[in-house]
């Protein structure tokens, strides 16, 4: 399943460079597109292949990505707005609702958000290194992230 993610994401992080070929303005979170790894545990040093299956986050222009410790498959969470800060950037995600009396009696799965501050339609990215990043606030992902680094 996670092989499937990742060919579908090799062929999604070419969209900037089409973008600033064709002269449009690059959005302000392009730097932190592409996978990165670690945030449940602190990372190791992986590379290529390895680290690709080992993605945590996955962050795309309108999507961000996340893996659950007890599941397979990532959680999509769609990009509302995206504004930079002096030191990262911060997402408002859209916000998720499920009808009353639905799946799981119309309660949103524990690990839909990233628990920021307790907001799960909010994320707070700040950038520690050019290939380093944490999620202040966001206590399920107490550890360091690591970019992903193609062979």
């Amino acid at each position: 399943m996670r092989r499937r993610s990742f060919l579908a994401v090799a062929s999604l992080l070419a969209a900037p460079a089409i973008a600033a070929a064709q002269g449009r303005a690059a959005p302000p979170h392009e730097w932190v597109f592409g996978m990165w790894f670690g945030g449940h545990f602190p990372p190791g040093d992986v590379q290529g292949q390895a680290c690709s299956g080992q993605a945590t986050l996955i962050f795309l222009r309108d999507v961000v990505m996340r893996s659950s410790l007890l599941e397979v498959a990532y959680r999509q969470r769609l990009i509302e707005t995206v504004v930079a800060t002096p030191d990262g950037l911060e997402f408002r995600l859209v916000p998720i609702s499920l009808p009353a009396g639905g799946v799981a009696g119309g309660r949103l799965p524990p690990d839909i958000g990233f628990s920021c501050d307790g907001n799960p339609n909010l994320l707070r990215v700040r950038r520690i290194g050019p290939h380093e990043i944490i999620l202040p606030g966001c206590p399920e992902f107490p550890a360091v992230l690591r970019r992903c680094i193609p062979d």
